[in-house]
């Protein structure tokens, strides 16, 4: 039996001369949450692709369940179960009738199927919706159609790929929910997101990437142990924030000052020394802070500290 149920080996995947995945390598252990996290365009979804053989990778191969993607597709694929980024639906057939369409793609039949689609229809909530036909169902409810048709075959290991974008906050609590009892029940799950408290809540272990290379990985806990317990002050400024960031990076005890979406983000081993520094910058430069906001240590400020910018541009 393999000891990880998946394994990323090396790979690289380019378009013309974009690089959208530079060699990257982790593995998911069995009976874990396992998250991805970067900023769009960081190459997450081009290797979940890869790794769920919709891709084929320029270099580097995969094991999903110790079947390689390469030479043994079929038989990794089966061990799979994949909630895409976008849904991969039909919007003139009921919920149930893609959850029979799908059931019958993996093999299922019959009372296994039917009651397999019962099964699934209950675990998302939509048991009372099963009837309702998919192209009048909400963002929020077509994803978890997505997450039961991709759960049918009762895969021993699930991909999801920024499940939760762009639905409302009750869907995005039920499918976060969700993920969390699926891996209570023992299965090992791969999931891609932009949003840092999604991985901080989910996770065992997360890898973050940026720019197609995994930049930073292990437990929550050890990344930010990796900048040195550095606290974040977020502050709104009057005049330029760039200006305002170029001065506060020559103040004792910044280790870095980045502008993000109009405020000053800075980066100290100890904030409640360096703020009164920042007062006296900002008064000798003739501009006014006009608030502050002091952030324990998290995932947005190990992205911050590891490649200068905002997990979020």
């Amino acid at each position: 039996m393999a000891e990880n149920a998946i394994e990323v080996r090396e790979l690289t995947k380019a378009f013309s001369d974009v690089v959208a995945v530079g060699g990257i390598s982790f593995e998911v252990r069995r009976g874990e949450v396992f998250s991805l996290l970067g900023p769009n365009g960081a190459g997450k979804s081009t290797a979940i692709s890869i790794i769920s053989g919709l891709l084929r990778p320029d270099s580097g191969d995969a094991l999903v369940m110790g079947h390689s993607i390469l030479k043994e597709s079929m038989a990794a694929r089966r061990c799979l179960g994949v909630v895409p980024q976008e849904v991969a639906l039909y919007s003139d057939m009921s919920a149930r009738e893609n959850l029979v369409f799908w059931g019958r793609m993996y093999g299922l039949s019959g009372k296994d199927l039917e009651a397999r689609v019962d099964e699934m229809l209950a675990a998302v909530g939509l048991a009372e919706r099963q009837k309702g036909r998919i192209g009048t169902f909400s963002g929020g409810m077509k994803r978890r159609v997505n997450i039961a048709a991709a759960l049918l075959h009762s895969p021993a290991v699930v991909i999801m790929d920024e499940p939760t974008v762009g639905i409302d906050p009750q869907s995005r609590r039920h499918i976060l929910d969700h993920v969390k009892e699926l891996n209570r029940q023992g299965m090992s799950v791969l999931y891609t997101t932009h949003y840092m408290e999604e991985a901080e809540e989910l996770s065992n272990r997360i890898a973050i990437m940026d720019k197609g290379k995994v930049i930073a990985s292990g437990t929550r806990d050890e990344l930010v142990r990796m900048v040195g317990e550095q606290a974040r002050v977020d502050l709104a400024v009057t005049g330029e924030p760039d200006k305002a960031a170029e001065a506060w990076r020559k103040v004792t005890g910044v280790s870095r000052a980045t502008v993000e979406q109009g405020r000053v983000a800075v980066l100290a081993a100890d904030a409640d020394a360096v703020v009164p520094r920042l007062f006296e910058s900002a008064a000798q430069a003739g501009f006014h802070i006009s608030s502050v906001d002091i952030k324990e240590p998290n995932l947005e400020t190990v992205f911050l500290s590891l490649t200068g910018r905002a997990l979020r541009d």
